[in-house]
């Protein structure tokens, strides 16, 4: 899609009652997000005393206390729960496959790619349905889903709806019988050269009872599966963005039927998808269906927002970059396949490598590698041999990449502690919330707790106490982090330069001699 010309053409129940459930024609005006009022953050359980800690009198919190530790950054590789490059396995136009070879090997070569920390597979309903009250998984679901496993990477799924490049229809066609379709037209901007687009009436009760149905056999499978990352929210329209752009029309038959059906579909999602993330697109409401409205409640129930492209409009940059710091964004771009026809350089400079830039400028916490429609393991590398800079640039910055930078030791009335200053050298917050815990040798758990949602924030220190039983020696204590999201902990990997145990804390003892 050129998105210039786009522009100048122009949780659960319990969570949505927190949201307040308006009436239709919620729609949402344009605003400043920075500092604007999205509800709280996620519930924190067991949250640490995060100070200030004087050492003096007259509060002495602390007294005594003394820096014992410190720890570095690192530029290592880390892959945590809620960040990383994302390697993308297909698209509509299918899977990775390359001449001579069987579909998993394609796809195993795509998953080993050190590049990516993650997987990302975008398909469309047909794909993995074909009759009513089953799933119908494609091979590439199947063989996706069992390399992952095999190599301890987590993947993002999007089932899309409607689609621009597909004949005839994204929904299978025991559903495309039962409904009507609204004619759009045809446009040289996207799509299938000379395809008359047809949108589905999404509003229509069979519409509505099929994609429940997908959406609650795809949630019993994968709300809360080890191999999820998370699951793209479905939106009306081409690609499941929240648009049918270039077309002004929309099938509804007016924007309160667009915006009630959308968030139907949207707080079905929600009270399916209990334990794993929902990423809805920041796509401005061109389509006029609701958009606003859904990209609201999704960051108030603590889900995460993404966006299909990069160099957008002011809008996204605004929504994407002033987002709470507790929310993932996950950036897509297709990339250069490293072909002299597919670098567009200008001034030295290829323009996938301004996409990169531009993925840190924004604070993303994941970023695509995909060439779009002609997905290869040779492509990727073919660009990265090349050009390794920005990739490598990238991978060691985005999300957050957090550290005990200093560690106080002080007694207070006979009772020890330790305070962390903790810090996150990535371009994001932490996506959720962040649990400390202390254990000694034996794993014996001494003291824990968590610091606010989104905390540490890149550039400033943020401090916690974690108080210990009496008698205890901080010398050779263990901290180790996890990232709390919609109830479910993920381990999360120290990034600093000191070494950690193999179970990924970090021992305790002086270094500053």
């Amino acid at each position: 899609m050129d998105r210039r010309t786009f522009i100048k053409a122009t949780t659960s129940l319990a969570a949505l009652a927190g949201v307040g459930i308006r009436d239709a024609q919620g729609f949402i005006p344009a605003h400043n997000w920075d500092g604007y009022d999205f509800g709280p953050g996620p519930e924190v359980n067991d949250r640490l005393n995060q100070g200030p800690f004087p050492i003096y009198a007259p509060e002495e919190v602390v007294p005594n206390s003394e820096v014992v530790m410190a720890t570095t950054p690192s530029d290592k590789l880390i892959s945590n729960f809620g960040m990383g490059m994302t390697t993308y396995l297909c698209d509509e136009a299918g899977p990775a496959k390359r001449a001579g070879e069987d579909l998993q090997t394609s796809l195993e070569k795509l998953i080993k790619l050190d590049l990516g920390q993650k997987l990302y597979i975008r398909l469309d309903w047909r794909d993995i349905q074909s009759k009513a009250g089953r799933l119908d998984l494609c091979d590439h679901w199947r063989i996706a889903f069992d390399l992952a496993q095999k190599y301890g990477k987590r993947i993002g799924i999007r089932v899309q709806l409607m689609s621009p490049v597909i004949e005839p229809h994204s929904v299978p066609d025991f559903l495309a019988a039962k409904i009507p379709f609204v004619k759009l037209g045809k446009t040289k901007e996207i799509g299938i050269k000379g395809k008359t687009h047809y949108a589905p009436r999404y509003d229509h009760p069979e519409f509505l009872k099929a994609f429940k149905e997908l959406d609650d056999l795809l949630a019993a499978e994968y709300n809360g599966h080890p191999n999820i990352e998370f699951v793209d929210t479905c939106m009306y329209g081409f690609w499941g963005e929240g648009h049918t752009w270039p077309f002004e029309s929309n099938p509804f038959p007016d924007y309160q039927t667009a915006e009630k059906t959308n968030l139907e579909m949207f707080n079905h999602q929600l009270q399916n998808w209990t334990r794993t993330p929902l990423v809805t697109n920041t796509q401005p409401d061109w389509s006029r269906v609701g958009n606003s409205e859904v990209l609201d409640r999704t960051i108030r129930t603590h889900n995460w927002l993404r966006t299909d492209t990069i160099f957008i409009e002011n809008m996204q940059v605004e929504s994407l970059s002033n987002r709470p710091p507790w929310v993932a964004t996950v950036l897509e771009k297709g990339m250069s396949d490293g072909s002299p026809k597919s670098l567009r350089i200008n001034e030295g400079i290829p323009i996938s490598d301004s996409v990169f830039y531009h993925f840190k400028d924004i604070g993303a916490h994941y970023g695509s590698l995909w060439n779009w429609h002609k997905i290869q393991a040779e492509r990727i590398l073919n660009y990265y041999n090349q050009f390794p800079n920005a990739i490598d640039d990238l991978a060691r910055n985005i999300g957050y990449r957090v550290r005990p930078s200093w560690i106080w030791h002080y007694e207070k009335n006979g009772i020890p502690g330790i305070i962390l200053g903790m810090v996150n050298d990535g371009v994001a917050g932490v996506p959720g919330v962040l649990r400390l815990t202390v254990t000694n040798d034996a794993g014996q758990v001494l003291s824990s707790g968590c610091l606010d949602p989104g905390y540490p924030l890149p550039k400033k220190v943020r401090q916690a106490q974690l108080v210990l039983p009496k008698g205890t020696d901080w010398k050779g204590l263990r901290v180790k982090a996890e990232i709390e999201v919609k109830g479910q902990k993920y381990p999360v990997n120290w990034a600093c330069q000191q070494a950690v145990n193999q179970d990924g804390s970090l021992t305790l003892k002086p270094n500053l001699r």
